[in-house]
């Protein structure tokens, strides 16, 4: 098989860019590994609206709720409410990503790109050391595909950026262990998001429910991996629905692991471009990473057009998607990176302190940098080594 464009990995990253590919002319093929796109869910589901708006026209069977805010507890118990459009990058939709995803690679496929579900890459074709393609095993059976560029779009286990010579290491203090619980509960809010802080209960992480109507939501949590240990984020989930949700019944359950490392220092090889949760694009202060990897899924697939028409697949010649990505979320990536540094930091005490010196505040229409420079405010003591970020 040949083509001009190979993406590895069916998630939004890699739809978008083989959307974005497909409709610039290219012959593109997306591989995804498992049966169906969009399952297993690995993911809270949480996305801005007006984000998501900029980039795609949603399908009303691709929304599961509409929260009107967020709501943030402190170890004591004690909360504060943000309103939806001001609580970040992962609150105001809760989707249905199993039908989302498959949206999104239904998009790629009417731009005329090719879907391969139940194809597994298993490693780069390389001709004089240059990438020619990929070998895969689709239905147990092997296949080689060949092109010259290859997009990877495989999630935070990334063999294509590993198979490129792009380091995509990431230390223990660098991933989040989070496991993750569909549950049935009369006590869930359906209006808003909320978020448990608290080393109690997610060491230098945090819990989280997200709703998805009719007293149905995601809740789960994410423990720093230095922190953690074999079934300890199971533990603690489990532990916090004694607590928060103590007549919540189970009916679906995944685990899994979340970068938040900040980005890696280059995305991009001779013949290979990563996007999303492979490049680490993913937030590291609140391990949001849907609308990121669109973002970087569209601008890999306008480069790949580009190194295709003018023939050049080096690395020089892909350096326009790593200036384009960083320019656009690169700097927030970083920032939230230095933040999530010092919050990981925090104790309960610290926590409490923090969200208790909010109570007599209005914060309903400030968005994080506006909270922050509130918290700075009433706190400077204790946000003294954030000062650069903040003011």
């Amino acid at each position: 098989m040949k083509c001009d464009l190979v993406v590895v990995g069916g998630g939004p990253g890699g739809s978008m860019a083989a959307k974005a590919a497909a409709a610039a002319g290219l012959n593109v093929v997306m591989l995804e590994k498992r049966q169906e796109i969009g399952d297993p869910v690995r993911c809270a589901e949480g996305v801005s609206k007006r984000s998501l708006h900029k980039m795609v026209q949603p399908e009303p069977e691709w929304i599961s709720s509409e929260v009107k805010g967020a709501r943030l507890y402190a170890p004591d118990g004690n909360s504060i409410v943000m309103s939806e459009d001001k609580s970040g990058g992962e609150v105001g939709y809760v989707l249905e990503r199993k039908v989302f995803d498959r949206g999104l690679a239904m998009l790629a496929a009417q731009a005329g790109a090719r879907v391969m579900v139940k194809t597994r890459a298993l490693g780069l074709i390389k001709k004089d050391g240059a990438v020619c393609g990929v070998s895969a095993m689709r239905i147990g059976e092997p296949i080689q595909i060949e092109a010259p560029l290859v997009i990877g779009a495989d999630g935070v286990e990334s063999k294509v950026g590993r198979w490129a010579g792009i380091d995509t290491t990431l230390k223990l203090d660098d991933i989040e262990s989070c496991a993750q619980f569909l549950v049935q509960d009369a006590s869930i809010d359906d209006d808003y998001t909320e978020f448990f802080l608290g080393n109690s209960i997610a060491p230098s992480g945090y819990a989280w429910s997200f709703p998805k109507g009719r007293k149905l939501a995601n809740i789960g949590l994410g423990i720093q991996g230095s922190r953690s240990k074999p079934g300890e984020a199971v533990r603690l989930l489990r532990q916090l629905m004694k607590s928060r949700f103590p007549n919540g019944r189970v009916v679906e359950m995944v685990v899994g692991g979340d970068p938040c490392s900040g980005p890696i220092n280059s995305a991009i090889a001779d013949g290979v471009m990563l996007v999303g949760d492979a490049a680490r694009q993913t937030d590291p202060l609140t391990g949001g990473g849907i609308l990121n990897a669109m973002k970087a899924g569209a601008i890999a697939g306008e480069v790949a057009a580009k190194a295709i028409s003018a023939g050049d697949f080096t690395r020089k010649g892909l350096q326009e998607y790593e200036a384009r990505w960083k320019e656009d979320i690169g700097k927030t990536l970083a920032r939230s990176f230095q933040l999530k540094e010092f919050f990981v930091k925090l104790t309960d005490k610290d926590i409490n302190q923090l969200i208790g010196s909010l109570a007599k505040e209005d914060i309903t229409k400030m968005d994080l940098g506006g909270m922050l420079r509130v918290l700075f405010r009433l706190n400077p003591k204790l946000l003294w080594s954030l000062k650069s970020l903040i003011i």
